[in-house]
């Protein structure tokens, strides 16, 4: 049989968004492995994406659309099988009865990252909801407090160019581990390294990468600002401030030099819960350092401060004037250097799109049980699993599991987000349709074409929509538009052309070259191209125009700690995309069962030895895991790992259902890591997770067959 070898991107949810050569037999993807040309991905894949056709030829794939006919969380048992004309209708008739009754806003859309892609991510689907006049999804529940944040200071998300990164003579991870979550970053480092850089990774756990750096800054969680506001003040003091480059580029720094006075190292230090000599010591390297690079993540964003986390960290290369040089300054996301602007495609002139209202998904849990007025009675759900990632599971469980919600989720195998479901209907994968790709870690587009057959019935997202506007008797032009057509018109206004990329598969998207410092000279996307450390729109907005140190809410509370002593935070595993591989064999197999990592004073204080079963509770609801002691935390504060299913884990439960609604000080978005436990022996037995009911149809996690991976932040 003639092999082929095709070149596509990555879809998933990571700065890296690599691109691949997928070999191809007879309609069917059988190998897969990274691009050796692509400048950032080098031809490797990370050991999540390595895997990736168990999921595209897995058993477990949907290919025929499926209606209710039993109760909602059941499981796949209370489904059948149906034609797509049948499904269509019924989400025709669905949405169509709701618009009638409560208006055209109690339908909302809620869609993230399960693929990055412009065309089956983000444009068909939201086009038909605007012109519905449906309600708009604010999609905070990743980095909606860093664009925030990012906007303020910097006027948008832009940074350090990533690949000047081996230029830099000071390397900070701050809340970034990119072993597990940037993986394609790590070679730069270590090239920078070789020329004699030194790394510094903040971080509250001992991660894979704090423990493969140079020196590993442990601050509590929650307190990222204040070690940034005390190393300013420590770089300031040591006369190492860039006045000339400040005076120039930055407005409002004569404001935060006053503020400083309020953060000697010592305050910072106590702060932070970390030894003064250690915030000293890493403030003159970073007074001494030129050039000096601030790679950010984005867990430290998670807690209810964050927004003036990610100024003060920001702030810190504008104060030693680090833009200056290649290699130098901040970086939380490239995603600002990319031109491509979906504005006028969802929303194309000519077509109806009635103002909405926005709804923040992540409040999802309250606005389905009595937030919303009106209230939200469709739901339709693509490219995201809520049901495992949204916060106060069992609140969000509740409002799903609402009679009069007529719910639709758009899927490539059954998720926890199925069971609630009136109508699944089954999508595509990534060999099987056209994407456009850019990416929020480097400055490449990426088009991905269809190589492969879809399995069964599935259909690509961009289709489905089409056939829910035709059921719907939408007849508008505009949703006629073929796949191609999409990806042409979100290129408009961009230096990539279509037949550029379908030739060479990728381009670069930015003017900035390879190795350039695109801000040694200002230009900020601001009015005026200066960086703002003090930002006076955000006194609109109840915030402080200036840096500052937010606290989180549930850590620094003292009442609460004495019922629930123990912080939780739950960062990304290393071998788990969010929810997207949960329910895979191999990767449930490498990322072990549930476990809750504890330090081992805390686990002697509660009678726990490594392996006991534990319930880890507060007053929102509790999962079940194992715990693992071990001395990647620090006393007082335990992690666990995100992205399981609670179908597939014990007790029916994940972390989602200890976390809180909460919203950020900036872009309101949610707050994970702001999050206080106890943890309690309970019986072995309870470990054993109950099967789902369709356990047939869907595999059950392997027990793990290595040793838990070092955590990763």
């Amino acid at each position: 049989m003639a092999r082929t070898t095709h070149p596509g991107a990555c879809p998933l949810d990571c700065p890296d968004t690599c691109v691949w050569q997928l070999t191809v037999s007879d309609g069917r993807a059988v190998a897969l492995r990274g691009d050796r040309e692509h400048p950032f991905t080098r031809g490797a894949l990370c050991g999540k994406v390595n895997r990736y056709l168990d999921a595209v030829n897995g058993p477990d794939r949907l290919t025929t659309p499926y209606v209710r006919t039993g109760p909602k969380g059941a499981g796949r048992v209370a489904y059948r099988p149906a034609s797509w004309a049948e499904a269509v209708d019924r989400v025709a008739a669905g949405l169509r009865a709701s618009i009638e009754r409560d208006g055209p806003e109690s339908v909302l859309p809620y869609y993230f990252a399960g693929t990055m892609g412009h065309v089956q991510g983000w444009t068909m689907g939201q086009r038909l909801f605007a012109y519905l006049g449906a309600s708009r999804l604010d999609t905070t529940i990743c980095t909606g407090a860093a664009r925030a944040a990012l906007r303020s200071i910097y006027g948008g998300s832009v940074g350090f160019e990533p690949e000047s990164i081996v230029a830099a003579k000071l390397i900070v991870l701050w809340g970034a581990n990119p072993l597990a979550t940037n993986l394609h970053l790590w070679p730069f480092v270590q090239q920078a390294r070789e020329r004699g850089a030194y790394l510094v990774t903040i971080d509250p756990l001992r991660t894979d990468t704090a423990a493969r750096s140079d020196e590993h800054v442990a601050p509590l969680p929650g307190t990222d600002a204040a070690l940034a506001l005390g190393l300013m003040r420590h770089v300031r003091d040591a006369g190492a401030t860039d006045e000339e480059w400040l005076a120039a580029h930055t407005v409002g720094w004569p404001e935060l030099a006053a503020r400083l006075d309020e953060w000697p190292v010592e305050r910072a230090a106590a702060e932070c819960g970390l030894p003064v000599e250690v915030v000293r010591r890493l403030g003159d390297r970073i007074a001494t350092t030129r050039p000096t690079a601030v790679r950010v993540g984005l867990g430290l964003q998670r807690h209810h401060g964050a927004g003036q986390a990610i100024r003060a960290i920001c702030a810190l290369p504008l104060v030693t004037g680090d833009f200056r040089y290649p290699g130098g300054g901040a970086l939380v996301s490239t995603s600002g250097h990319h031109p491509i602007d979906e504005g006028p495609v969802v929303r194309p002139p000519g077509m109806p799109a009635p103002p909405a209202r926005s709804v923040n998904m992540s409040r999802l849990a309250t606005v389905l049980t009595g937030e919303a007025d009106p209230p939200v009675t469709s739901l339709v759900v693509f490219n995201a699993n809520p049901a495992a990632t949204a916060p106060d599971q069992n609140r969000l469980l509740a409002g799903l599991r609402r009679a009069d919600l007529f719910t639709v989720v758009l899927e490539q195998r059954w998720t926890d987000t199925c069971d609630y479901a009136d109508v699944v209907l089954p999508a595509t994968m990534q060999p099987e349709h056209l994407d456009l790709h850019s990416s929020y870690g480097h400055h490449y587009t990426t088009l991905n074409l269809p190589v492969t057959r879809a399995p069964g019935e599935a259909l690509p997202n961009t289709e489905i929509f089409r056939r829910i506007a035709a059921a719907l008797g939408i007849d508008h032009p505009r949703f006629s538009d073929s796949d191609e057509d999409l990806a042409r018109q979100l290129l408009t206004g961009t230096p990539v052309s279509f037949e550029e990329l379908r030739e060479r598969t990728y381009a670069r998207a930015t003017g900035v070259p390879v190795g350039a410092a695109p801000f040694a000279a200002g230009g900020f996307p601001t009015p005026d191209g200066r960086a703002r450390l003090h930002d006076p729109g955000l006194a609109r907005l109840g915030v402080d125009p200036l840096p500052g140190h937010t606290p989180p809410v549930e850590a620094a509370d003292p009442e609460l700690a004495r019922r629930f002593p123990l912080v939780l935070i739950a960062p990304a595993g290393r071998f788990l995309m969010n929810s997207t591989f949960a329910s895979l064999p191999w990767h449930a197999r490498r990322t072990g069962p549930p476990r809750v990592h504890l330090h081992p004073d805390d686990a002697a204080a509660r009678g726990l030895a490594d392996g006991d079963a534990v319930r880890v509770r507060n007053d929102r609801g509790a999962f079940l895991a194992a715990a693992a002691v071990d001395g990647a935390t620090r006393p007082g504060l335990a992690f666990t790992y995100k992205a399981y299913w609670a179908r597939l884990s014990p007790g029916r439960a994940t972390v989602n259902a200890v976390t809180a609604v909460r919203d950020t000080d900036l872009g309101e978005a949610p707050t994970f890591h702001d999050c206080r436990v106890e943890v309690e022996p309970v019986p072995a037995e309870l470990l054993i997770p109950e099967p789902p009911a369709d356990a047939a149809a869907v595999p059950a996690p392997a027990a793990p067959a290595d040793p838990a991976p070092v955590p990763a932040g």
